[in-house]
């Protein structure tokens, strides 16, 4: 068995040295065939730390972006560098402990492919536990129709035959579980410790995760445009009982048609629909048109492997060692 642990990095310079020690002390004692990634996107020194890391342990690799392109698309520039037979994806900031890895590799059993960490006890606050939920439970569940979604998390391990799913994965709105979800349905889970985060302030904000939902949402799914058709029969049937129920007042002589106010609400409420339709609508072709222009899932401006470092010149969007997978 062999393995390779992708870490994306993310303004995380103090905390990477006591990362990759406590993996030095962890990964060995599991298979002696391992490599860790580092894919650095934050413009500030963590590259620095990064490549420093890589030239000093054969079994480190860096990648440095071009910019900062998200969290998913940094993963998929390590998985897609991965050597090995298996991969675990993990956060910088040791909230994952490097110690509960071999509990991952020992639950990705023979009728598995992929195994999700999930915690022991709540680590977050309410609030965050509760847009989590929703995240996870309401949208990758409910909307994503992806099975087991509770149990959805950054801690992963799968097989690496997996990310042949995605070699067609472009532009720039991609998630790794959801192309995963694709790939297998021999899901599985495991409890593990977590930490709490040691240094700096979480990256994650209400604001991020709206955007995230909605990238998801409307970039893998067309639940929306079927939404916006049900609310379209559903306001045709609401106008044509208001129509009806007017017409029969009307004829029976219990109340006349009050004319400006009849008018004034159904053009809101039709006005309204129409607008709600046509923005969802637009938010697609807005995306097709992103996707048709050929915006990258990710550029890669530097690569440091060992004491071999290719820079600009020699890489780009394209797989890093895709094709180097061990058995």
């Amino acid at each position: 068995m062999s393995l390779s642990v992708v870490v994306p990095c993310y303004r995380s310079a103090r905390i990477l040295p006591t990362l990759v020690e406590r993996l030095n002390g962890v990964l060995p004692g599991i298979t002696p065939d391992h490599e860790v990634i580092l894919v650095v996107d934050s413009t500030d020194n963590t590259w620095d730390v990064a490549s420093q890391l890589a030239g000093k342990y054969e079994h480190v690799q860096a990648i440095r972006m071009a910019r900062n392109y998200g969290q998913h698309n940094a993963l998929i520039a390590g998985i897609r560098a991965a050597s090995f037979e298996r991969i675990i994806t993990m956060d910088d900031d040791l909230q994952h402990p490097p110690e509960e890895l071999p509990k991952l590799v020992d639950a990705l059993t023979d009728d598995l492919d992929v195994v999700y960490a999930v915690s022991e006890q709540e680590e977050h606050g309410v609030f965050r536990n509760i847009t989590s939920w929703g995240a996870k439970t309401l949208v990758m569940g409910r909307t994503m129709g992806i099975p087991n979604a509770d149990v959805l998390g950054a801690l992963r391990i799968f097989r690496t035959f997996l990310r042949a799913g995605f070699d067609q994965v472009s532009g720039p709105h991609v998630s790794v579980d959801i192309v995963l979800s694709w790939t297998t349905t021999r899901v599985g889970s495991t409890t593990v410790r977590m930490d709490q985060r040691t240094e700096g302030r979480s990256g994650f904000t209400f604001r991020s995760l709206m955007k995230h939902a909605v990238n998801m949402i409307l970039g893998y799914s067309t639940k929306p445009l079927r939404l916006v058709t049900y609310l379209g029969f559903l306001i045709g049937i609401c106008g044509l009982v208001l129509t009806i129920r007017l017409i029969y007042l009307y004829f029976s002589g219990d109340t006349t048609v009050a004319g400006f106010t009849t008018v004034a609400s159904l053009v809101t409420v039709f006005s309204s629909a129409q607008l709600i339709g046509i923005g969802v609508l637009g938010e697609y072709l807005g995306r097709v048109h992103a996707h048709g222009m050929g915006r990258p899932t990710y550029v890669i401006r530097e690569h440091v492997n060992g004491n071999d470092r290719v820079g600009a010149d020699r890489v780009g969007a394209d797989r890093v060692g895709a094709d180097r997978v061990q058995g």
